[in-house]
């Protein structure tokens, strides 16, 4: 890695190469998402999908976990590489980057795919319950501001408002920062909140308070998604805001991630048995009405879950990236394969994933069976979609920043990890 990139302490200890973990964890989170989504047909209580088949606690402990933490975990990975790349390209040419890569497919995929998954989500619903439910489908209230369909795309709203904040901010600190003191205060603040191990509680804070506070918390649901309207709710902005800016400061002492590498175990069993806490609190049956959670009725048991629930994320997402560090910092060709293709499956994933969901519901096969299904017909319509039309073409050039040559090389000039948009 050229040590541009990064100031030069920074960058000592940590060897280029461990970038492949951190691309590895990036690309897994986007594939939960694959997962999260699959599952939400086959949730235990009130139906909240297009389609209501077999019911599975199991399925909704697997929708329940990774929600936990796998935006928390993508926006940590996606304020490092911000950074990596701002110092990298120099601010104009990471403006233009961000704004081909995240706002053109925002923009050019949002009709797109909202248009597909309104007609499965109405052929869905006539085929189970027939056209009076679909007639029937409840209609926002609101305005267009908070109301807004942003669907899975959220994310990619969102990171436009946290680059826009990061640049700002960077703006104001190089403005009063002249010699460097104030940031290198903060570096020093951070290295001891890692090494100290407290990161996990002091990161937790605003996201906790913030479940803690809001009046029509869903427990079983966490941290809600900011999949409508162009102001994202509290929980989020604390939980994927506070986790965008530790990676863009974490990326100024890359050799923190060595910390976190020896302490993948310890993160990784805190993560289960916090999660095992908040599954037991907040349950995994889906209700939408939040005054019938056991939480609801128990300020302390809502505390506890509040408290508890970021912590679990900051366990998990420490744990994976350390787990990946440990595991995955060599170059791997087909885990570089999957990073690469990961952005566009979880782009196009959601109208096919509901149509595998429709298809299969009548079917007279337990959960898990159909589950496993769903992901066996899907994946392989999605990789196949990206080796043909995308690694090769210009929507490769469009998502990853680079062309794949056929014969199984980048071009010359090839982007390095650092810039693809994370």
């Amino acid at each position: 890695m050229d040590t541009r990139t990064t100031s030069a302490p920074s960058a000592r200890g940590v060897r280029s190469e461990r970038l492949h973990a951190l691309d590895a964890v990036r690309a897994g989170a986007l594939l939960l998402g694959v997962i999260f989504h699959a599952t939400m047909s086959f949730l235990p209580g009130q139906q909240v999908w297009m389609v209501r088949d077999e019911q599975s606690t199991t399925l909704g402990l697997l929708f329940f976990v990774p929600h936990i933490f796998r935006m928390s975990l993508f926006f940590l990975i996606a304020g490092f590489f911000a950074r990596m790349s701002l110092h990298r390209r120099g601010f104009g040419s990471f403006v233009r980057d961000r704004l081909k890569r995240i706002a053109v497919p925002l923009v050019a995929f949002w009709p797109i795919l909202f248009g597909a998954i309104a007609v499965v989500f109405v052929w869905g619903v006539t085929r189970q319950w027939g056209p009076e439910a679909a007639g029937a489908i409840p209609q926002p209230e609101g305005s267009i501001l908070e109301t807004f369909p942003l669907t899975h795309l959220w994310f990619l709203y969102v990171l436009l408002l946290f680059y826009a904040a990061a640049l700002a901010a960077r703006g104001l600190v190089t403005a009063i920062d002249r010699d460097s003191r104030l940031r290198g205060a903060i570096d020093k603040v951070v290295k001891a909140l890692v090494r100290s191990g407290l990161a996990p509680f002091v990161l937790a804070a605003p996201t906790a308070a913030a479940l803690y506070l809001r009046k029509d918390w869903l427990m079983w649901l966490g941290v809600p998604s900011p999949d409508h309207g162009f102001i994202p709710n509290a929980p989020a902005l604390a939980a994927f805001g506070a986790a965008f800016g530790f990676g863009w400061l974490l990326q100024r002492q890359m050799q923190e991630l060595r910390v976190l590498e020896r302490r993948w175990l310890p993160h990784l069993a805190a993560a289960f048995g916090l999660s095992a806490l908040c599954a037991w609190i907040a349950g995994v049956t889906v209700t939408l009405d939040p005054s019938t959670q056991l939480a609801a009725q128990d300020p302390t048991l809502r505390l506890i879950l509040a408290a508890c629930y970021p912590l679990a994320t900051w366990a998990w997402t420490f744990g994976l990236i350390g787990l990946a560090m440990r595991f995955l910092s060599g170059p791997n060709p087909a885990v570089r394969y999957v990073a690469d293709s990961s952005y566009w499956i979880y782009l196009i994933h959601l109208p096919i994933v509901m149509v595998a969901q429709v298809l299969l519901f009548p079917l007279p096969l337990p959960a898990p069976a159909k589950f496993a299904l769903v992901l066996a017909t899907t994946l392989p319509i999605m990789l196949l979609s990206y080796h043909l039309m995308v690694r090769h073409s210009f929507l490769g050039v469009l998502l990853n920043g680079h062309r794949r040559e056929r014969r199984g090389r980048t071009r010359e000039g090839e982007q390095t990890l650092a810039t693809v948009p994370r």
